[in-house]
């Protein structure tokens, strides 16, 4: 119990959920940018078509 109290009262407590939910959020962002990205790339080599390196013209 006085872990949970320590947790929710102290001010490194309070940083280190704030810390825990970032690393969530951003894990969240990533497998969905990832996923996107292998969509994309899956929907691209089915119609035949190749992705051209960044920068290209």
């Amino acid at each position: 119990m006085k872990l949970l109290t320590d947790l929710f009262s102290t001010d490194y407590g309070l940083m280190s959920i704030i810390g825990i939910f970032f690393m969530l959020g951003m894990m969240v962002f990533f497998i969905r940018l990832f996923l996107g990205k292998m969509d994309e790339s899956a929907s691209n080599s089915t119609s035949g078509q190749t992705p051209r390196p960044p920068g290209s013209r």
